[in-house]
């Protein structure tokens, strides 16, 4: 039975771990407590950042890592608590929860059950390619554009004063009234923890510097006794298992919650996949995406009944587990019971941590987050990239991070298809070896005197198929000298029998011969045999001749024209005296040069 279940593809993690070798066993002991030290103080500050307990940042990593240790392919990656999931849970949660904790807590498990669910209905429609459905400039403008509300939300936390207005406009256009209400010592204990963070990442980038920093700020705190100077901090925290009350749960709350978690879902994979697979590729292994949207979706679901919220692949607890030398999923269970450790035993003193150092961590977290030189970078790159990711960094920051995120789904839709409806061709050439080549500025690429080789690189379907059709008469009358011939490599588009473009293919045959030109496909010859059949679509001589490939189609209309031209050198030449005969439209006259092609 365990033979026929194939542990290995349900879960990789677990076959890793019965496979384990002793000798990883140190240098994974090493990398789970680091990846712990720079967790702890991170799930804390997200918890904050997604507006509920602490303890529910700390339980966020917990059984979630333990779960992806079990399930997830990837030797390297961690999970946990991550930024931009925590501003789309705050940004869908806030407005439901109209100030009620509990209520706002509850939201936060639906939402992350929810998710859960959706990447599991995923992974079992074997959705992992929708880790490339948000393309990177869009992910990039997502990105900054939540980086960007994240700092800006962290300035109340900083300064020492309470923002009114929900919306990020608003809180910009009225930052100097905020201003005036700067708190002092929090300014300061601000101050202090931001210099701290900024010498031990010059000096000492090795040592966990959020978690040091976040120690001391609790102990500076803890001494001095910063609430009298009304410093605020953290305040008492409940151990043990957290306690959600769910018989106020309304469940029309449900529905609000459904493409939110739904948009979720894919920001988190995608985020999730890049991480993954940059550190597959540097250790030279393969990531099985539909593996690690069940992976991710048993995370979420593991986080949602510890009472935790949303989690997404973490790439600063990545590159600490790969720095410090991890070799499998053992590090997510040293790192997860570690973290285990300390919500247990040791949660008494995270009651002393001011919330302006929680404000500091999300702020530089946040900035690490942003990447403005890369954004700005495309707009001599790539153009139409620059203004794809603008456009959803500008839609983040004046309707909101859903809308944002909604707005980025249906760019990466459209970008797709206007990639597919209006593609790139060619139109191709041969160099003196015979080698197919495109038309350009390459010097030695000529076209074949009286053909034009096509090339159009989509899928046809019905929604390109006149755009096809357009671009291949349009080909014709581009062309130098008048064709006879038309040659399209059908391997490039080509790849499914559509109705649609079985009639655009009989159109355009008959448009090319009251023109005299005929229609050569070169390529899936067999198949386009039977659809041509099945079309009514005549063949051969009189219709539509199909070639095995471009190469093969290539040889033959070249050693026709060469045997037309031989043919025409040997025929007498015509007595001067004589009338010319009349020539048909598309057709050349007896002895010309440049005969038509023959069949």
């Amino acid at each position: 039975m365990w033979t026929k279940l194939n542990p290995a593809r349900l879960a990789p993690g677990l076959a890793s771990l019965l496979d384990y070798r002793r000798e990883w066993w140190r240098a994974d002991l090493r990398a789970g407590l680091s990846v712990a030290a720079v967790a702890l103080p991170v799930a804390i500050a997200y918890a904050a950042l997604a507006g509920v307990s602490p303890i529910a940042g700390l339980y966020s990593c917990i059984l979630p890592m333990l779960v992806y240790a079990l399930f997830g392919s990837s030797r390297q990656l961690m999970i946990g608590p991550d930024a931009a999931t925590c501003a789309v849970i705050a940004a869908v949660v806030t407005p439901l929860a109209a100030g009620d904790p509990m209520r706002h807590w509850q939201l936060v498990v639906v939402l992350t059950l929810m998710t859960g669910i959706w990447c599991l209905l995923g992974s079992r429609l074997r959705f992992g390619t929708l880790a490339d459905f948000l393309s990177q400039p869009i992910l990039m403008g997502l990105l900054n554009g939540v980086a960007i509300t994240i700092m800006v939300g962290q300035l109340a936390r900083i300064f020492g004063f309470h923002y009114a207005d929900r919306g990020l406009i608003e809180r910009l256009a009225n930052s100097f009234e905020y201003l005036r209400q700067m708190h002092g010592p929090t300014v300061g204990i601000s101050l202090l923890t931001l210099l701290c963070l900024l010498l031990l990442r010059r000096w000492q980038p090795a040592w966990p510097g959020t978690l040091l920093v976040m120690a001391a700020c609790a102990l500076l705190s803890f001494g001095l006794d910063l609430q009298q100077f009304e410093v605020q901090t953290l305040g008492p925290l409940a151990s043990g298992l957290p306690n959600v009350q769910w018989s106020a749960f309304p469940p029309s709350l449900l529905r609000e919650l459904v493409m939110p978690s739904l948009n979720l879902a894919l920001v988190s994979f995608v985020s999730m996949m890049l991480t993954a697979r940059s550190f597959a590729a540097k250790r030279d292994y393969e990531i099985d995406a539909d593996q690690e949207f069940r992976a991710l979706g048993l995370a979420n679901i593991a986080a949602a009944f510890s009472q935790g919220f949303a989690i997404s692949g973490a790439a600063s607890r990545t590159a600490v587990n790969d720095a410090a030398g991890g070799m499998s999923q053992m590090v997510s269970v040293v790192a997860a019971l570690a973290i285990g450790s300390v919500t247990f035993f040791l949660v008494t003193p995270l009651q002393y941590i001011p919330l302006a150092t929680l404000g500091v961590v999300l702020l530089v977290s946040a900035a690490s987050l942003a990447d403005f030189p890369s954004l700005w970078a495309l707009r001599r790159s790539d153009p139409g990239a620059f203004a794809l990711a603008w456009i959803t960094l500008l839609a983040v920051l004046t309707v909101g991070v859903m809308p944002g995120i909604a707005l980025a789904v249906l760019l990466g839709l459209f970008q797709f298809l206007r990639s597919m409806m209006r593609p790139s061709d060619q139109l191709l050439g041969v160099d003196a070896s015979g080698v197919v080549h495109a038309l350009g500025h390459n010097r030695g690429i000529h076209a074949i005197p009286h053909v034009v080789v096509y090339r159009f690189n989509a899928s046809l379907s019905y929604f390109n198929a006149p755009y096809f059709k357009r671009r291949v008469l349009a080909s014709l009358r581009q062309a130098p000298q008048p064709p006879s011939l038309i040659i399209v490599d059908a391997v490039s588009c080509f790849s499914h029998l559509d109705i649609s473009v079985m009639s655009m293919l009989a159109d355009l045959q008959r448009a090319l011969q009251q023109q005299g030109c005929r229609l050569w496909l070169a390529g899936r010859r067999t198949t386009l045999t039977r659809w041509l059949h099945l079309a009514g679509i005549e063949q051969g001589d009189e219709g539509i001749r199909l070639c095995s490939d471009l190469y093969s189609a290539i040889r033959r209309v070249t050693n026709e024209q060469a045997l037309n031209s031989a043919t025409a050198q040997d025929k007498p030449a015509a007595p001067e005296s004589a009338a010319p005969e009349s020539v048909a439209p598309g057709s050349a006259a007896p002895g010309s040069e440049e005969p038509p092609l023959s069949s």
